[in-house]
């Protein structure tokens, strides 16, 4: 993938976020200035496009939706939506399947036709997501089904920083 150019972010926002595969990293970047850089863990299954891979996807998104403002930290979503409980080791023991998506929801949509958007490699179809995770998941390695994970203090910074349709530059 090419580094992005600054004239092809949009004119009126000067904040976006670039996500470094290999690094484990995402920054919050106004221009070409380094606002913060906060540690992830994106897919276990390594990098690509396709629905059903359980991998991180590449390319230029944009957010397409930011969930769960006003909620307290460590709130449980299903299916985008708060189950109205919030995170804690005794339901993580009543629940020891689940992938915990917790706090906030950025969810992401492509905007390279045939990359990441359309078709097989949709990633608004794919539900790929910023979001938390338990405290204790790895951060800095690979181990979600295809998300970006955060601890919750950076995904909350990233939440404010990164309203609907910030754009958002996923590379290795």
């Amino acid at each position: 993938m090419s580094t992005p150019k600054l004239a092809d972010l949009p004119p009126e926002r000067g904040v976006w976020l670039e996500i470094d595969l290999g690094a484990q990293a995402l920054t919050i970047r106004e221009g070409d200035t380094c606002r913060e850089t906060f540690a992830i863990s994106s897919g276990a299954n390594g990098i690509g496009q396709h629905e059903g891979s359980g991998q991180t996807p590449m390319g230029w998104h944009y957010v397409r939706a930011a969930i769960g403002n006003g909620l307290p930290a460590g709130s449980v979503f299903r299916g985008r939506r708060p189950t109205g409980e919030v995170f804690s080791p005794e339901l993580a023991r009543a629940h020891p399947a689940r992938d915990w998506i917790l706090t906030r929801i950025l969810w992401l949509c492509g905007l390279e036709h045939g990359v990441n958007r359309g078709g097989d490699v949709d990633s608004q179809r794919r539900y790929i997501y910023l979001h938390g995770t338990p405290f204790d998941q790895p951060m800095g390695t690979p181990a979600s089904h295809g998300c970006i994970r955060l601890r919750d203090e950076a995904l909350l910074a990233v939440f404010e920083a990164a309203p609907a349709g910030t754009p958002v530059w996923l590379h290795d």
